[in-house]
């Protein structure tokens, strides 16, 4: 198998502007970054709209809503829209942006989807009873010199590639 390098983008500089980029976020917002308080945030907006008194009576939802800003207008809110739309348009201008599902070949769309969907909701539920997702724990962590952001490192990489040498035959089997 053939690795193919991305001729647009040096990972060493991507990541030095990503160390900026945090060195930013601690200086301007006092927080590092992270995925999951964003999608947390947007979470709990729609259960304010959809329902409203339940919102209120929440004992971990309502922190979220009586406060002065109200949930969806969060920073990691705006995070997340300027990563989703700053991807879209990096793939516009570079001529990746296609419309596909990423999958072995042995295994359908819908089947695809829904394993996506129960990933991102395991995630999701992971993210907050860890307090926080691995991005922002390996990233936000190691910024600030916490032993607890390089043991993450070490775990997610560690058990990352334990686990795409278990089941990269599950990927790249073609039986059915």
């Amino acid at each position: 198998m053939k690795i193919q390098r991305n001729k647009y983008i040096n990972s060493y500089v991507a990541g030095f502007f990503l160390g900026l980029l945090i060195i930013a976020a601690y200086y301007f917002a006092g927080e590092g970054l992270g995925s999951s308080g964003g999608y947390r945030d947007v979470a709990i907006g729609v259960i304010n709209t959809v329902a409203p008194e339940y919102a209120h009576q929440n004992a971990f939802v309502a922190p979220h809503v009586n406060s002065d800003e109200g949930p969806m207008h969060t920073w990691l809110v705006y995070e997340l829209l300027g990563v989703i739309f700053g991807a879209l348009i990096s793939a516009a201008i570079f001529g990746r942006l296609k419309w596909t599902i990423g999958k072995a070949p042995h295994i359908t769309n819908k089947k695809r989807l829904y394993l996506a969907l129960i990933g991102g909701v395991l995630w999701g539920i992971g993210t907050q009873l860890g307090r926080g997702c691995t991005s922002g724990l390996v990233l936000s962590g190691m910024a600030v010199n916490s032993l607890s952001g390089y043991i993450g490192l070490i775990a997610i990489f560690g058990f990352g590639f334990l686990f795409a040498f278990i089941f990269r035959k599950l990927w790249i089997n073609t039986k059915n």
